[in-house]
């Protein structure tokens, strides 16, 4: 998408909107090409009507039509959504992981809710400014301050459990981030030019919910968009390789998994889901939620975990280039990034595999759980089912009582404990709007932690698309087997010189050698065929 940006300069204090290449944008329109839905919208000035690029009405005349960058913007230029290609309903934007600048940091916490739970203010001290610099900043570059931005993202929220679920409207209202049905009611009439009852109405009348569970006491399903090809193995099997018992459940076809969120604790699963070619076009999702109110954030970091708004398009071209990578891009297209809806256990299970196994990791995470994990509400109204009976341990619980429960290494116990003392106080913050390069200085400052941890941190948490964790032996292995560079310390410098030109996609190349290590290494049936992270690694 970066091709498609082009910054007006501003002058005397003024800011300017974005603007968007007009030729290629409109290129895109007039072959209605999917790839950029979700990337910018087409606002047509005569029927104030905002569309996808490949809304399936007639091609607007030139002069009639603006580009923007998010549907906030439209909305407040008095544009509606479109009701027949529904602009909303598709993947969001790649670059909000691709991008590590202000407004993309800014992007993954207001779809985290931050704003509904803390407030503009709030959203602003996570990243560092005031809230005038972030108001301007993001007016400058997505056309919509927080507020207006927020706002389109909760009607968003309230269409899709409008049109897929059976919710009352003020359990919708609510769940979507209104702060009342009233303003619920406004800002649906305001968007989608109906009533909330006639779009569930036109919904069922086009079959929308056909198939669709009835949410029962905090349970809802969801279909969750993505942008094939999705290779759905890849990322599920990388899961199943390090579910903790107890917290996660997965296997190569499913993942499920509890976690705390805002309001209370959740339980999340999600599957491949095939559109009618049978190709997977997108994800079934059942949230049990303690609040309604968590919905938002639940969805929200269920897509980053599965990495539902890549270009894999964009992704599998720039990599299938190098001769190295064809044959696997090839044979896996449109490899996906694991992320993460817990971004404190990510840094915690990192820092425990080091030096050892996936396996072992995997142990020490169930035994540090046994011991200070949270039990999920059993019983009657309770979320416990399925093998899903903890909570991950919280920081401060690792850091007032890790030291008794963990084994091995007492260098490694001490930077675990000391890291977790560290987010407990919040004297280290890890979260979807943490700068790459202050998150990174941050770990790597602290004793215990290094490149290679800090890259898979930033990996998981933060989706970074350009991470090449060469020191990692699984990877090396995979290199190796695909004709690269990468056995021994020239190797690895090898790898990493040639690994540019992958850029800006150099994660992805990542999963790509994972993917190799594990193809060249034999298995028992009982295991899942995914590489490790790092077996045995030297001490990042």
């Amino acid at each position: 998408m970066s091709d498609f940006r082009q910054l007006r300069s501003g002058c005397g204090g003024t800011i300017h909107v974005v603007l968007l290449d007009f030729e290629r944008c409109y290129a895109a329109v007039d072959s209605r090409d999917s790839r950029f839905d979700g990337q910018f919208i087409t606002a047509v000035r005569t029927t104030g009507i905002y569309c996808r690029p490949s809304c399936p009405a007639t091609t607007p005349k030139r002069v009639n039509v603006e580009f923007l960058p998010t549907a906030a913007a439209a909305q407040l230029r008095g544009y509606r959504a479109c009701r027949r290609c529904r602009p909303d309903a598709v993947p969001g934007s790649p670059d909000w992981n691709a991008r590590a600048d202000l407004a993309a940091r800014a992007m993954r916490l207001i779809t985290d809710g931050v704003i509904e739970r803390n407030g503009v203010p709030g959203l602003a001290d996570r990243l560092g400014y005031s809230t005038r610099q972030l108001g301007r900043a993001l007016a400058a570059e997505l056309g919509a301050g927080p507020v207006a931005l927020a706002r389109a993202h909760r009607a968003q929220s309230a269409r899709t459990l409008i049109e897929t679920t059976a919710l009352g409207m003020a359990e919708v209202a609510f769940a979507a981030g209104f702060s009342s049905v009233r303003q619920f009611n406004d800002t649906v009439r305001a968007v989608y030019a109906v009533s909330p009852s006639t779009l569930r109405t036109e919904a069922a009348r086009r079959g929308r919910r056909g198939g669709q569970p009835e949410p029962t006491a905090g349970s809802i399903s969801l279909r969750l968009p993505l942008r094939p090809p999705y290779h759905a193995s890849g990322l599920f099997g990388f899961l199943a390789a390090r579910a903790v018992p107890g917290v996660e459940v997965a296997d190569e076809h499913s993942y499920a998994r509890t976690l705390r969120l805002p309001h209370g604790p959740a339980v999340l699963a999600i599957a491949p889901g095939t559109g009618p070619n049978g190709v997977v076009d997108h994800l079934t999702a059942q949230l049990r939620l303690t609040d309604l109110r968590d919905l938002a954030a639940a969805v929200s970091r269920l897509r980053r975990l599965a990495d539902l708004d890549a270009d894999p398009t964009a992704v599998d071209a720039a990599l299938a280039s190098d001769p190295a990578l064809a044959d696997s891009v090839a044979a896996a297209p449109g490899m996906r990034l694991p992320g993460t809806v817990e971004p404190a256990e990510i840094v915690l299970r990192a820092l425990l595999g080091q030096q050892v196994t996936v396996a072992a990791a995997r142990t020490a995470a169930a035994r540090l759980t046994d011991a200070l994990g949270e039990p999920l509400p059993d019983g009657a109204g309770g979320l416990a089912a399925d093998g899903l009976s903890r909570l991950f341990p919280t920081p401060s619980a690792i850091a007032e009582h890790g030291a008794e429960v963990l084994r091995g290494p007492a260098r490694r116990t001490a930077t675990i404990v000391e890291v977790a003392a560290a987010m407990a106080d919040g004297a280290l913050r890890v979260h979807a709007g943490s700068d790459a390069d202050e998150l990174r200085a941050e770990l790597t400052a602290l004793p215990g932690v290094g490149p290679w941890t800090a890259g898979y941190i930033l990996m998981r948490v933060l989706g970074s698309t350009d991470e090449l964790l060469v020191s990692d032996v699984a990877l090396r292995k995979g290199a190796t087997a695909l004709g690269l560079p990468g056995t021994d310390r020239a190797g690895q410098d090898a790898l990493r010189r040639h690994g540019r030109r992958w850029r800006p996609w150099r994660s992805y190349a990542g999963m790509h050698l994972w993917r190799a290590s594990a193809l060249s290494t034999p298995r028992p049936a009982s295991q899942p065929s995914l590489t490790p992270d790092t077996p045995r690694r030297k001490s990042a």
